[in-house]
């Protein structure tokens, strides 16, 4: 398939035994996903299923950055329009449920810092193998929104209750060794070994057996899919938070690199 022709900014090559390398390429806005990419997190996988010729997908980002979040203007910009913020809760469930229903296995190597969508897709990948000096976290409370998007759905799951409400209620990172001990992601390595580590996983599954493969995913995100609801739940409240004014401060204070001073707080 013409993978590049419908999605901008990134970058595919199919490899040896159907491995497909999908490279988020805005390394200059450190793969900040705007909304034409926000839109390719949801309608790529959908292809990828219907596509014989893959049988792993493999996603990183070049430069130095997996992806630092969304587009923080696009944010902004939504702030109490109905209509765009609609258009975004349905993007972003689109990307969580066509993950989940993607066939192929997808990993993801995580080469530097992912927030807000980055962070999305990095764990929503059936297997997720970090780099030692990478850096991820939910961007969400520092917005001044609810956690939505994915982390009600995965976070619990991963690391359980504890860590995910200090971590989804904090905002704070979790550097790739931490991310291993707590079991948020499958692998930490060095950073150096990342890219040969990854292609040994995906040379190792997709050369083994397809089918069983493909119905161990099946299978096991059953389990994220019984808690969907939780995930839409958390997915509305997430976009009240974009008719709060608490909203253009938490955009404000992260471009300004500053402590927020929420509305909300008096």
């Amino acid at each position: 398939m013409d993978y590049s022709s419908h999605f901008k900014d990134i970058l595919f090559e199919l490899r040896e035994n159907g491995v497909l390398w999908i490279t988020l390429n805005r390394p200059d806005k450190f793969n900040a996903a705007d909304a034409a990419m926000h839109q390719a997190f949801a309608g790529l996988w959908p292809m990828i299923d219907k596509d014989p010729a893959v049988r792993v997908a493999v996603l990183t980002g070049a430069g130095k950055a997996f992806s630092a979040g969304g587009d923080l203007d696009r944010v902004k910009n939504a702030y109490q329009d109905h209509d765009v913020i609609v258009d975004i809760l349905e993007e972003a469930r689109e990307i969580v449920y066509n993950m989940l229903h993607c066939s192929k296995p997808i990993i993801s190597a995580v080469n530097g810092v992912a927030v807000g969508a980055g962070v999305v897709v990095a764990l929503l990948s059936d297997i997720c193998i970090m780099a030692e000096s990478a850096r991820l976290a939910d961007g969400h409370h520092r917005l001044g929104v609810a956690a939505g998007d994915h982390g009600a759905i995965i976070w619990p799951l991963l690391c359980g209750m504890a860590k995910a409400k200090y971590y989804l209620m904090t905002g704070d990172f979790v550097s790739g060794p931490e991310a291993e001990r707590i079991g948020l992601v499958s692998l930490c390595v060095p950073d150096a070994q990342l890219l040969a580590k990854t292609t040994e996983v995906a040379t190792k599954i997709a050369t083994g057996p397809r089918y069983a493969t493909r119905f161990t995913k099946r299978t096991l995100n059953q389990w994220m899919l019984q808690a969907g609801p939780i995930f839409d739940h958390s997915l509305a409240l997430e976009m009240m938070g974009f008719f709060s004014k608490d909203l253009l401060e938490g955009v404000d204070s992260v471009k300004g690199k500053r402590a927020a001073k929420f509305p909300s707080n008096g």
